[in-house]
């Protein structure tokens, strides 16, 4: 329980000790910790191995960063895996387990890997697996299978809950470190609508990890001062524990906000994480900069650290990664960290700086012009080996190495939409360039502004600059004095004659490995990224990547923007799938959309089926109904011979508005819609861009701007969704909107010949419905039950005098059941999809069997409807050669010659006599149903040249079930061809 390397002071809470578990072993902490500080207090400094070779690793950085501390945390359906131990919060009984070894994290089986690494570089998987052939499958895979991945799942069911939600703001700041605070205090006062948010649990971001103070108080105080003000403004969400993890079109930013990831278990009721879509009008990215590494021999042992996240246990965490710490480093920053190890007395043997001219330091010795060239201890460092100015070399025994390379501004969140970074010659690193997302800007050393005091005043100006863009005047806040020293730093990539050096800690990617590439003539920045896997990690070569480009530059001889930059995308951080899914599990991962006579079905007893994401009443089983064909049967005949009632609200329902909505739409349907009469409906057919039919349905003209679209229940959101794409990019200059009011509306197909006696007791006597003033495919707005708005169409895929009828939703249940009183007398019933169906194939209309995505206008008996007098989508298209083949698939109706055969849907059809086989198939079976009014079994089918083939008989097999029909071509038009029923 003893935290040897635990330090006085810091931002912890000293007085509160909690306990936790790593693999098994109890440790104690403080409230404020991370795990990594945590362990690093109790002198752990292995907490994990390597994706490749399985090395020994410790905790690299003190941030989201980190490529090597990944543990898994919790047990049960809560176990996560490939968590930052330096961004995991303990807490009272935290469970911790290392990942990516076995049996134990001290010793791994699988570090005979690096033993082998000489037939492990870079690429060879790429030169391996390929021969001899026949190891794949056997050999290969399941060895690659076994080792993939770094920590584990458990399989069983999260039991925490997941949310989403939507924000926004004026300005959203992303980083609450120096110049995220001072832009939200210019921003927050001057009364826009702020929102502060920052991936850490505290905020403050290095002003937490620095000893150097502001205005006469510690950076922390002012920190603490800062947010307790902007607490007090209404207008300003302050957002910790939120990462903000991809920049989207149009000002859109995704956010994870992490509720309970610091407790044992989430607050009942509440979620453990919710993801933020936030909607900003401007954005200000403050995310600060990462140190980098340096590459030399054994430079990823445990113990080596980054000297900014030294700096940070020991100012923000009170601990330290050893009692005896080097430093290595290039630049005057990592001096910092000697002074204040010094200062809380750890002993620094040495500063080795690559620079001859490295200024002195008081307290320990500078060895300037010096190397680090290679560290010794296994799982754990013991000590460095330095090669002098001169070239001698010298051991220096320590605990801990803290390197530093000069920093790299954090700048993933501004090429999230392709936005090139550029070089930046004073702090040798890449820099946001000009092509940044629309609304965003940059401030801090996220631009290269290194100094506290320049991160400060880029902050509060850049909040200023944005605010003037929305016609909101802002003053920049009132700042602290704060130090201002400019960079100053040499370049130092990696020590030369290195045997393995390494540049990514996480895949065990080295500077040998990036001379591989180029000697194999990888050397494209997208290349040597592939054939290494370098910044392919968790931590997307935040750390890794500068100093691999450097390596790459030298190779080449070019310079490093010469060389080029891998670019960042989304998300910044990994994002856990439960985030991604909210409460879309379970029973709520497909949600069920309820038809508005739902309850009164249910009350029926209907029989529902699933179709899409609807629940649709299938059948309505009566007393003594024993089977549902007896059901259906009923409904059918029932119908035909007076009136039924379906429910046809899932059909897709896109309002089209606007002076060119005509124009609009002869270009989207097949057929013409430009001279369609107000007061009309017509029949269209829609067409792919490759000339394929995709979905059919109706256009009803309501007045000259203004048409009603229905859709197929399947297709209604890829119409729409297709429609969009031609209004804003194909007819951008056209007056046309378009908006989907499926749910909007409540629809009931009333069919059969009282179907407009039914209707004219429920329409107002105002509106004349008979067969002279409201013909067949007629439509118009209408009132019903006494003044309630509504829409009849006159419009029948029955085949029967039939009208759809439709009304705002909410009274969709209140008209059905007034329809069913009015029809009481007509003996009217309801009827669900499969009577709906039956009676669609008796017929004859296509429907989602027949519009498969393979069959044209052509096959379906539809080819006069595509226009040759005006442009459409797919038209071109539609008169290549192979769709307008001689023998091509025709629509037709099938009959068995033996009334008691049934028609199999799915099965194909052959010669009379004859193989059955492939080349002799002659077509193939969409749909079938039984006909109670033919009293026989019917199919529809595409046959080859079937028009011209009526009367021929073929055989409809089925090989897999060893079915074999006699059956007859017919017209698929069985009940009442010449259309007589619906125009009654």
């Amino acid at each position: 329980m003893s935290q040897a390397n635990r330090l006085s002071g810091g931002l912890i809470d000293h007085g509160q000790p909690l306990s936790f578990c790593f693999d098994g072993k109890t440790y104690q902490g403080h409230q404020g910790d991370t795990l990594a500080s945590a362990l690093l207090a109790n002198g752990v400094r292995l907490m994990g191995r390597s994706f490749k070779y399985h090395r020994p690793r410790g905790v690299l950085s003190a941030g989201s960063e980190e490529p090597n501390a990944l543990v898994e945390l919790r047990s049960g359906g809560r176990q996560e895996p490939n968590t930052r131990a330096t961004v995991a919060e303990i807490y009272q009984g935290l469970e911790a387990q290392s990942q990516n070894r076995w049996p134990s994290l001290e010793h791994d089986a699988m570090a005979i890997n690096d033993r082998f690494s000489n037939f492990l570089a870079a690429g060879f998987y790429y030169k391996t697996f390929m021969w001899p052939k026949a190891f794949w499958e056997k050999l290969y895979e399941p060895i690659i299978r076994k080792a993939a991945g770094l920590g584990s799942l458990t399989g069983e069911a999260d039991p925490d809950a997941y949310d989403k939600g939507y924000l926004h703001c004026d300005l959203l700041i992303i980083g609450a470190g120096p110049a995220g605070l001072a832009a939200a205090l210019t921003a927050g006062r001057a009364g826009a609508q702020v929102i502060l948010a920052d991936e850490d649990f505290r905020m403050g971001g290095r002003l937490l990890s620095e000893t150097q103070g502001l205005s006469g108080q510690s950076g922390s105080d002012w920190v603490t001062q800062s947010l307790a003000e902007l607490s007090t403004f209404p207008n300003v969400r302050i957002m910790p524990r939120t990462t903000v993890f991809g920049a989207y079109d149009h000002g859109v930013y995704g956010a994870v906000e992490r509720n309970a990831d610091h407790l044992p278990a989430p607050i009942t009721g509440k979620p453990r994480q919710t993801l933020w879509r936030i909607y900003s009008k401007r954005a200000l990215v403050a995310t600060g900069a990462i140190e980098r590494p340096i590459a030399f021999e054994n430079n990823d042992r445990p113990g080596v650290m980054l000297a900014g996240a030294v700096r940070a246990y020991a100012n923000r965490w009170a601990t330290t990664p050893a009692q005896s710490v080097v430093v290595f480093a290039n630049n005057d920053n990592a001096h910092q960290t000697a002074r204040d190890l010094i200062a809380k007395g750890v002993r620094v043997p040495a500063v080795i700086d690559t620079r001859p001219d490295a200024p002195k330091l008081e307290g320990t010795e500078v060895l300037a012009g010096a190397e680090v060239i290679n560290t010794k201890g296994r799982l754990g460092l013991s000590s460095v080996t330095v090669r002098l100015e001169n070239g001698q070399t010298r051991n220096i025994e320590c605990g801990a190495l803290a390197m530093s390379g000069g920093w790299n501004p954090n700048l993933g969140l501004t090429c999230h939409q392709r936005g090139r970074p550029v070089w930046n010659a004073t702090i040798h690193s890449f820099v946001p360039g000009p092509d940044l997302p629309v609304g965003q800007s940059i401030a801090g050393a996220a631009m290269g502004d290194m100094s506290t005091a320049a991160a400060l005043r880029g902050g509060a100006d850049q909040a200023v600059a944005a605010l003037a863009d929305l016609g909101i005047t802002a003053h920049p806040a009132d700042l602290p004095q704060a130090e201002d020293a400019p960079v100053s730093l040499t370049p130092f990539w990696h020590v030369k004659g290195a045997r393995r050096a390494w540049l990514d800690f996480q895949n065990d990617v080295t500077v040998k490995d990036v001379k591989l590439a180029h000697q194999e003539n990888f050397t494209s920045v997208e290349h040597l990224k592939r054939y290494t896997t370098l910044g392919m990690a968790t931590d997307q070569g935040k750390t890794s990547n500068i100093g691999a480009l450097a390596v790459m530059a030298e190779l080449t001889g070019k310079s490093i923007p010469q060389t080029g930059t891998t670019i960042f995308r989304p998300p910044y951080t990994p994002v856990a799938l439960g985030a991604l899914a909210g409460r879309a599990v379970g029973k709520d991962f497909h949600p069920t959309r309820l038809t508005p006579s739902h309850k009164w079905a249910e009350e029926q007893g209907a029989v529902f089926v699933e179709v899409g994401n609807w629940l649709r009443a299938q059948w309505f089983p009566r007393k003594g109904e024993t089977h549902w064909r007896q059901s259906v049967d009923r409904e059918v005949l029932q119908t035909r011979r007076s009136v039924g009632i379906c429910d046809v609200t899932t059909l897709g329902k896109i309002d089209v508005q606007g002076t060119d909505a005509a124009t609009f739409l002869n270009m989207i349907y097949a057929n013409g819609f430009a001279k369609l009469a107000v007061g009309k409906v017509r029949y269209g057919l829609m067409l792919r861009e490759d000339g394929v039919a995709y979905d059919d349905g109706t256009a009803a003209r309501l007045a000259e701007d203004h048409f009603v679209v229905t859709t197929t229940t399947a297709n209604a959101v890829l119409v729409y969704r297709n429609m969009e794409f031609v209004r804003q990019c194909l007819c951008p200059d056209l007056d046309v909107q378009l908006i989907s009011t499926t749910e909007a509306w409540a629809q009931y197909a009333v069919a059969g010949p009282n179907a407009r006696k039914l209707l004219q007791k429920i329409v107002d006597t105002e509106f004349d419905i008979s067969n002279e003033a409201f013909p067949f495919m007629g439509c118009g707005e209408i009132t019903v039950c006494g003044g309630c708005r509504a829409r009849l169409f006159r419009i029948s895929f029955s085949g029967e005098l039939a009208y759809e009828i439709a009304v705002p939703t909410r009274y969709g249940d209140a008209l059905l059941r007034e329809m069913m009183v009015a029809g009481e007398a007509f003996d009217v019933t309801p009827y669900g999809t499969e009577a709906l169906g039956v009676m669609r194939i008796e017929k004859g209309h296509a429907a989602g069997n027949e519009l498969n995505g393979t069959t044209s206008a052509l096959n379906l008996g539809l080819g006069r409807m595509v226009s040759s007098k005006k442009d459409c989508i797919g038209n071109v298209l539609s008169r290549r050669e192979g769709m307008n083949a001689k023998d091509a698939l025709n629509l037709v109706g099938l009959r068995p010659v033996n009334a008691k055969d049934s028609v199999p849907a799915g099965g194909h059809l052959m010669a009379a006599s004859g193989p059955v086989d492939a080349p002799n198939d002659q077509g193939y079976v969409t749909s079938s149903a039984y006909s109670p009014i033919l009293k026989s079994s019917i199919g529809l089918a595409f046959v080859k040249d079937g028009n011209d083939r009526m009367g021929e008989r073929l055989r409809l097999v089925n090989p897999l079930e060893k079915q074999e029909v006699l059956v007859e071509i017919v017209s698929p038009h069985f009940v009442d061809p010449e259309g007589e029923k619906l125009r009654a």
